[in-house]
């Protein structure tokens, strides 16, 4: 089995697709059908189906990923360590969130800019089960997470912090200066991000302990949600460091409820992966700045 055509076999199982591999591989179509055609030749075995415009792995196809997964990381390890390239380079394809990329990452993104410039991050902003499937899959490389629980099938991940959540309203909303209830909370408005949120979904099952449905105004993004509230629109759950600093200038008030659940910010990868070089990098790098952030 040639390497090249492992590579071509990975890349059209991991994205399902013979023209995005193309595209994403550098090569047209014909010779990424050609790959893939020598390669099941090989082995004496198809490596997918077709049916009509789409593609689905056989069961052979299911063995061989894996192996193929596995003799890649270690051909690009072999050559990073016959090459002794001292300098960290390669492309790293990483999962996060609008949180996480405002007000956690900057000073991870600054430190690879100015001390490591080969290494190439390309993030792309998804949350929840979206990041870690595509873990799995192997579109992503690196996925930040920020959850209640910290052990994934499939995955494996380092809890990087503690990330504290704040309820919020904007000043002289009734609920604020006293303790509050969670069955104060249930009357709302409620302001939200999108489903999906670990924090936005832990908090509407709480509330619907209650034994009564409970409707949220979705904006979307954090800071829609963040303007919405400090306008007067209702109460929104979120996490500390993304509102911060509107606590600090008084546009947004905290109020006196302690959510019953714990997150933590975690990066994971796929189980069984090798990281290489530039990934053990960036996680590496990733607890301690993380961890300085307090």
């Amino acid at each position: 089995m040639e390497l090249r055509l492992l590579v071509t076999f990975e890349k059209v199982a991991t994205v399902l697709s013979f023209t995005r591999a193309a595209s994403e591989l550098g090569y047209a179509q014909s010779s990424v059908t050609s790959h893939v055609r020598s390669l099941e030749s090989s082995l004496g075995t198809e490596l997918f189906d077709r049916l009509g415009g789409h593609i689905r792995l056989t069961e052979a196809g299911e063995r061989l990923l894996p192996y193929a997964r596995q003799i890649i990381e270690l051909a690009e390890e072999a050559r990073a360590a016959v090459t002794g390239a001292e300098e960290p380079s390669g492309t790293l394809v990483v999962g996060t969130m609008e949180s996480l990329t405002n007000h956690r990452l900057p000073p991870l993104l600054e430190y690879f800019h100015h001390r490591h410039p080969k290494v190439r991050l390309s993030l792309r902003t998804t949350i929840g089960d979206e990041t870690r499937q595509a873990l799995r899959q192997g579109t992503y490389d690196l996925g930040f997470l920020m959850e209640e629980e910290t052990g994934h099938p499939g995955l494996e991940s380092v809890a990087l912090a503690v990330e504290p959540l704040a309820l919020v309203a904007a000043p002289g909303h009734p609920l604020a200066g006293g303790p509050v209830a969670l069955a104060d909370l249930a009357a709302g408005p409620l302001l939200a991000t999108e489903p999906g949120c670990a924090y936005r979904d832990l908090f509407e099952r709480e509330l619907n302990s209650l034994g009564a449905p409970v409707a949220f105004m979705e904006f979307g993004t954090i800071e829609a949600t963040k303007r919405a509230a400090a306008a007067g629109l209702g109460i929104s759950l979120l996490p500390e460091v993304t509102v911060a600093a509107e606590l600090a200038e008084g546009t947004l008030v905290r109020l006196d409820w302690q959510p019953p659940f714990t997150l933590r910010t975690q990066l994971a990868w796929r189980s069984g992966k090798r990281l290489p070089a530039h990934a053990r990098l960036f996680v590496e790098q990733a607890r301690r700045l993380v961890a300085e952030q307090g």
